[in-house]
């Protein structure tokens, strides 16, 4: 089964973060906040106003009902560099840890992400640990 819209590298960076986090088809509001927060300053997205914004993540989700997160992610990586891939990783990562401490369920999803966007392991380790860092209570 193909995809119904163009996937090109914006789109792709921008439908691996989604899929990581409505992995479940719910998109909470931590997430969606981190989500918007992730694309809003990172170019292309910067320079997209709210119409195609709204457009894109409207695309995007429809796309995601109707063929799978993973399948998304799949196409997704095909279009990205190595380097994009581990971007988009540690953008999803921080995305899901923005409603707390990951569950073991976004573990797993991040673990097939993981595979997904062929990253090497102690890579996804390294961006974990930085997360980690960066999410870490400081009241204590």
């Amino acid at each position: 089964m193909t995809l119904s819209i163009a996937i090109d590298t914006p789109t792709a960076f921008a439908a691996i973060a989604l899929a990581a986090v409505s992995w479940d088809g719910v998109l909470t509001k931590p997430g969606s906040r981190a989500l918007r927060h992730a694309l809003d300053y990172r170019l292309p997205f910067r320079d997209y106003d709210d119409e195609q914004m709204v457009r894109l993540m409207n695309d995007l989700m429809s796309e995601m009902r109707r063929q799978g997160p993973q399948h998304l992610m799949v196409e997704s990586a095909r279009v990205l560099t190595a380097q994009q891939r581990d971007t988009a990783y540690a953008v999803a990562t921080e995305i899901m840890r923005s409603d707390g401490p990951l569950e073991q369920d976004e573990l797993n999803i991040l673990h097939n992400l993981s595979i997904t966007l062929g990253l090497d392991p102690d890579r996804a380790g390294s961006i974990h640990q930085v997360m980690d860092l960066l999410h870490a209570d400081i009241s204590a």
